[in-house]
């Protein structure tokens, strides 16, 4: 799966709410100040399986590409959920031979306590350069691109 066009909205879930469905729920987030609506379906992959609810900081992954209703608050449909620690961030990208983002923003700096997983939460056991990657980090440097040392690979493994 290709996630160039996946875009990310960061925020705290203020209220969980039915679906149209039993097997879909309505997240309403405050990011940046403004309410995001965001649909969270059976086929939303929740990173960890954690429980969605109030107060709880979360980063949401949705397909740009996609339709979205004009409405507002704006209403996306989530593919990837995770949760963020104080100060966390996220980040879903490709990162190349040099764990550079595609996009130059972030090197990767892998250090002995990064932990390296495939979504399922098993141990990836090869290199993750050239791979799209889910990383999970705090502290940056300011060069350009920003270098960190993440405590949390995701690799999304392509089947």
């Amino acid at each position: 799966m290709a996630y160039e066009t996946y875009e990310k909205i960061e925020g705290v879930i203020q209220s969980v709410n039915r679906g149209d469905s039993c097997c879909s729920m309505m997240l309403s987030l405050i990011s940046n100040s403004n309410i995001v609506n965001v649909v969270v379906s059976g086929d939303t992959t929740i990173i960890d399986n954690i429980r969605l609810r109030a107060g709880l900081r979360v980063a949401v992954f949705y397909d740009a590409n996609l339709p979205t209703p004009a409405v507002y608050p704006p209403q996306f449909r989530a593919e990837i959920i995770t949760s963020l620690r104080r100060g966390q961030q996220a980040m879903l990208a490709y990162f190349d031979e040099n764990l550079v983002s595609d996009d130059n923003s972030l090197q990767l700096n892998i250090g002995p306590m990064t932990n390296i997983v495939t979504l399922n939460g098993q141990p990836y056991t090869c290199t993750p350069e050239n791979s799209e990657l889910l990383v999970y980090y705090t502290n940056t440097t300011f060069s350009i691109p920003a270098m960190t040392t993440p405590q949390k690979i995701i690799v999304m493994c392509q089947y």
